[in-house]
């Protein structure tokens, strides 16, 4: 059999059960998400012991995607604790966005529905599954999940805790799928498919976003990587400047919104620049400096040159010194991926200006890019961190997940 003519049932499922979900009472959805957050802990030693299996297979990968992929007893209870939070959150659907009345005496309201059917193709993080399943199913949208293969055990056993929920709670399983079939060529076939599937999101490396960008049919929303930056201005509190480098690197280096590099006015060179230095090093993160001069005057035998176009994903740092706010934007403008942005100032006039010209989904003053996260923005969890704009941006929750629709109201219109 043909993978198509293994997706092709599936689909057909997902959509069918789509329409279900998009009628369904919100009493039940909640219920029945609360139902996956007991499967998920009733099953926790099953999906720890699956994440065992796919860590023993990824020795051969990158640190970082190691990090990614690991799971614990702790971080499988905070995967279910999440899905209870989704769960509480207000209900998006059927909500009256807007209503006025036309010169022809039309009554239009504007009101919020869901997309229909979502398919996620990821990597390496095990937790997407569930809380990209959370947030379809309280959005009252069917979801097709496609992981990585590194993740392949971790997947399952995460899906087939919710798939169970669903049969507890009499609800279709197909509202939430996955596609077991870890090739690329499943995937070159899956984005083919815009009859069934109205919404795509790659979240991965960059080869995975190319791919997906290129063959498919189905509209995108990128999830690309995070060349993140953190500029220090010369008015900005020094130690704070420390603090937030340092949060925004360390917290959890593999992270999309952590901090790959760091901008410095060139005021501070002389004064703040070897202390920060130091203190980068102390806490064991190799600097790559922008040139052979700077590198010899305060690099260390691990340190190296500045890769500005590439995100490490590591406890490795670029590090730039500007001339002042024009050149951190410029630089921020050529090399950012529009994923998070920060700057460290006191200056408001400064401030407000790198709020109004950087063009990014998340730009913050005085704050680490970490906080760039659904659970931290109030979103109970997200799909993604979307650096598109179309049609939405920065972390996905609930109402990411909807669109909308005109509902009019005539008594016997017809149109001149």
């Amino acid at each position: 059999m043909s993978i198509h003519d293994t997706l092709l049932p599936m689909l057909q499922s997902a959509k069918n059960a789509a329409a279900l979900l998009a009628k369904s009472d919100e009493e039940v959805r909640k219920s029945a998400l609360y139902a996956m957050a007991e499967h998920i802990r009733a099953q926790e030693a099953a999906i720890c012991e699956a994440n065992k299996q796919d860590l023993e297979n990824a020795q051969s990968l990158p640190i970082a995607m190691q990090k990614r992929l690991e799971l614990n007893t702790q971080k499988v209870l905070t995967l279910a604790k999440a899905i209870e939070e989704v769960a509480e959150l207000p209900d998006v659907l059927g909500k009256i966005k807007n209503k006025w009345t036309t010169k022809a005496g039309l009554e239009i309201t504007q009101i919020s529905v869901p997309l229909g059917v979502i398919g996620v193709i990821y990597e390496s993080r095990p937790n997407v599954t569930s809380d990209v399943a959370s947030l379809c199913f309280k959005s009252g949208n069917a979801c097709i999940l496609k992981g990585g293969k590194e993740a392949y055990h971790s997947n399952r056993a995460i899906f087939g805790a919710l798939q169970s929920a669903l049969i507890a709670c009499n609800l279709p399983k197909e509202c939430i799928c996955m596609i077991e079939d870890t090739s690329r060529e499943a995937i070159t076939e899956f984005v083919k498919m815009d009859k069934y599937v109205d919404l795509l999101i790659p979240r991965g490396g960059e080869g995975l976003i190319h791919f997906v960008k290129e063959h498919s049919r189905i509209p995108i929303i990128k999830h690309d990587k995070g060349v993140c930056h953190t500029y220090i201005h010369k008015s900005a509190f020094l130690p704070m400047a420390t603090q937030v480098v340092l949060n925004a690197k360390l917290s959890y280096p593999a992270a999309c919104n952590a901090c790959e590099c760091v901008l410095i006015d060139e005021a501070l060179a002389q004064t703040f620049l070897p202390t920060l230095i130091e203190s980068l090093h102390q806490h064991n993160i190799k600097v790559m400096f922008e040139n052979e001069e700077l590198l010899h005057l305060f690099g260390n035998v691990s340190d190296g040159l500045a890769d500005f176009e590439r995100e490490w994903g590591d406890k490795i740092i670029n590090l730039k010194i500007v001339s002042g706010i024009d050149e951190a934007l410029a630089h921020i403008a050529r090399y950012g991926s529009a994923h998070s942005e920060s700057i460290i100032a006191q200056n408001t006039d400064i401030q407000e200006r790198f709020l109004n010209e950087v063009d990014a989904a998340c730009v913050y003053v005085n704050a680490s890019t970490r906080f760039s996260d659904g659970g931290e923005f109030g979103f109970g969890a997200e799909v993604g961190i979307s650096t598109s704009k179309l049609h939405a941006r920065g972390p996905m929750g609930l109402e990411s997940l909807c669109s909308y629709k005109y509902c009019v109201r005539g008594n016997g219109q017809v149109r001149e």
